[in-house]
Parts: C-alpha cells; structure tokens; sequence
C-alpha cells in the first residue's frame, strides 16, 4: 500500500485539476457561444435592415474544412497534449477534464 501512496496522490491531483479545468473550458465556451450568438444576430438584423450583405455561402465553403472529424479530433488531441505537458498525474487529468466538461 505504501507503494501506492505518490501515485494516489497523483492520480487525485490530476483528477481534481482536470476536474476544474475541464469546468472552466466549458464555462469559457459557453461565453464564447453566447459572444458568437449575439454577434450572429447584431450581422442578421444589419443584413435584414440593409446596411450590410453577406455571402453566407462563401463563409459556409471556409469554415467547412475546419470542421471535419479528423481537424475536431486533431484540435482536442493538441488540447490534450498542452494541458497535460510534463505532468506525472495525466491519466488521472484526463478523467477529470472529462467530468469537468460534462459538469461544467
């Protein structure tokens, strides 16, 4: 048991710390999707009153590619990569990021 001990440690470190990261990304990202919600709006009702035109197609045609599962799957593994950089407690990280995400 004593053996044990550094890694429990660890493990519920990086766990709590993945934990409150994880919440934190999701309360950033839903900022973010409120910010980018009432831009979307503000462009509609200019675009409704005439003051400006958009070319929805053309945005639609370069934010496509971004969106692609093998680009979604390339960005959380970068995430992944930055958050758990040098640290002995990823695996338990990890775990915790997730929960914080689904909580959060």
């Amino acid at each position: 048991m004593e053996a044990l001990q550094p890694y429990i440690g660890q493990i519920t470190f990086g766990g709590l710390a993945g934990f409150v990261a994880g919440y934190a990304l999701k309360k950033v990202g839903k900022l973010a999707a409120l910010v980018l919600g009432l831009f979307f709006i503000g462009l509609q009702v200019m675009a409704y009153y005439g003051f400006v035109e958009i070319d929805w197609t053309r945005i639609q045609a370069s934010v496509d590619p971004l969106l692609g599962e093998e680009q979604l799957r390339s960005a959380w593994q970068r995430l992944l990569d930055v958050l758990t950089y040098n640290a002995p407690f990823a695996g338990g990280f990890v775990a915790g990021l997730v929960w914080g995400l689904r909580r959060g």
